[in-house]
């Protein structure tokens, strides 16, 4: 009898444990997705700029001390660490849906049964009184069998799911330290344009005595002299526009820090960066695979997948193994009197849904929609990436053509002004003359600032746009 037993449980085991190593459900696999050998007419290499430290990619002390700060004050990148923090709970609960659920139940009655009924005529009968306790302590058990790997699906989706918050948190640190930087830049800029309108106001006001010197003399009229102050007022209508603008750009780096509004103390200006002429992009297929943006876009693709498993098992038996066991006794006196007291029972069940009213195919179909609307979103992702990095490319390298005609521009006007101030001491050049091109001098110099923070800018969003930031 007991080698009967014995072989029984045996069997009963080996069943359980073949039936749980059935999975339904396909497991993931990348979707296909079109990607270029190269980006433009970037060599391939197997260096890029994205595997560079940010604090090693931007190498200016202030710069790096506020994206230290942005890093750990900023609020969206503290929400997106809350996010990871709940996606892990919940992935530690589906970990633990493998083992059986205990409840501990503790209860006492008393029934105070009709005379007239059969329960009241037994208890007269064998002397019971005229009510009944009952006093019950114990434990149950109750144990899902992962027979098509419902279990092991949802424990899937919820680490792709933990992985896709996890990504999204990187994602928010890259946007962080990009926006921290180009926000730095564009306050380098205004810095710039703020000292060429200044510089400007100082140039105009000599024009205006000169030519004020010129009117007294007799040799021009007062208009003359009303187009010099006007000129004058340009600038410095600027002067305020700019600082105006440099104490906003201030404000929301600060507000980026996590920071309350107010000023940042620099020591460099915007002609102190370089862009370099080499920066290694690597390959599209390495930026698929490190961009987090693109990832997070991936791991919820593998939770779809996962939850399409959960819903075709769900159509399919499930195994339960219930248990229980504790004291129990109709008087107070003899609840713990073991081993007598002591009681247990054991149970095994085998459903299958029939008709649940379409709910079941419903909900696979729908995983299904899921599913392919996932792999819409991820191939979409990548082919935004794709075009940001090239979409940098291109403005690093037509840039970098408007920095040098920019500067031969700056130099162009700068000299104009020059020769046609001796040009109108000499009799030989009007008014208008002066005054134009200082207006042309004022505007490329201005035109230059923006240039260079625009080729920085597209430094920056290169280096972004690889997955570089971390």
């Amino acid at each position: 009898m007991k080698t009967r037993s014995h072989s029984f449980i045996f069997l009963l085991l080996s069943l359980v444990v073949g039936l749980a190593a059935c999975r339904v459900g396909r497991n993931y696999e990348r979707p296909p997705v079109v990607l270029p050998a190269q980006f433009g007419t970037a060599a391939p290499s197997d260096s890029s700029i994205a595997k560079v430290e940010w604090n090693k990619f931007f190498t200016d002390a202030t710069l790096q001390e506020l994206i230290g700060k942005a890093l750990s004050g900023n609020y969206d990148l503290q929400l997106a660490v809350k996010r990871v923090e709940a996606s892990q709970a919940y992935l530690k609960q589906a970990k633990a849906a493998w083992l059986p659920a205990f409840n501990a139940q503790a209860s006492a009655n008393t029934n105070f049964p009709s005379k007239k009924s059969f329960t009241g005529m037994n208890m007269s009968q064998f002397n019971f009184g005229d009510h009944i306790e009952d006093f019950n302590l114990g434990v149950n058990m109750s144990w899902e069998i992962d027979i098509w790997g419902k279990i092991r699906r949802q424990k899937e989706a919820a680490l792709a799911t933990y992985l896709q918050t996890y990504e999204a948190q990187h994602a928010v640190q890259t946007s962080l330290v990009s926006a921290i930087a180009n926000g730095y830049f564009n306050l380098l800029m205004l810095d710039n344009q703020l000292t060429v309108a200044r510089r400007n106001v100082a140039l105009s006001d000599t024009i205006v005595k000169m030519i004020g010197l010129q009117k007294t003399a007799g040799e021009v009229t007062e208009l003359a002299v009303q187009q010099a102050v006007s000129q004058k007022q340009t600038a410095e209508l600027l002067i305020p526009q700019l600082e105006q603008g440099i104490a906003i750009q201030e404000n929301a780096i600060r507000i980026l820090t996590g920071d309350l509004p107010g000023p940042i103390s620099r020591n460099r200006s915007l002609h102190d960066f370089q862009v370099s002429d080499s920066l290694p992009t690597g390959i599209p297929v390495a930026m698929v695979s490190r961009r987090p943006d693109v990832r997070a876009t991936e791991m919820g693709l593998v939770a779809a997948n996962a939850q399409v498993g959960v819903a075709q098992a769900s159509m399919y038996p499930t195994l339960n193994i219930t248990a229980s066991g504790g004291a129990n006794a109709f008087k107070a006196s003899n609840w713990f009197s073991l081993p007598a007291s002591l009681f247990g029972t054991a149970a095994g069940s085998l459903a299958q849904p029939i008709f649940q009213r379409r709910a079941l195919k419903t909900s696979l179909e729908v995983a299904k929609i899921q599913r392919e609307q996932a792999v819409i979103q991820f191939r979409q992702a990548t082919l935004n990436a794709v075009g940001e990095v090239s979409d940098a490319l291109v403005k690093l390298d037509k840039l970098k053509s408007q920095q040098q005609i920019a500067g031969e521009q700056v130099n162009t006007t700068q000299l104009a002004v020059k020769q046609a101030q001796m040009l109108f001491r000499s009799g030989m050049a009007t008014y208008l003359e002066v005054i134009t091109a200082q207006s042309r001098a004022l505007q490329a110099e201005l035109g230059q600032s923006e240039i260079d923070r625009q080729r920085l800018s597209a430094m920056v969003d290169l280096y972004r746009s690889l997955g570089g930031g971390l």
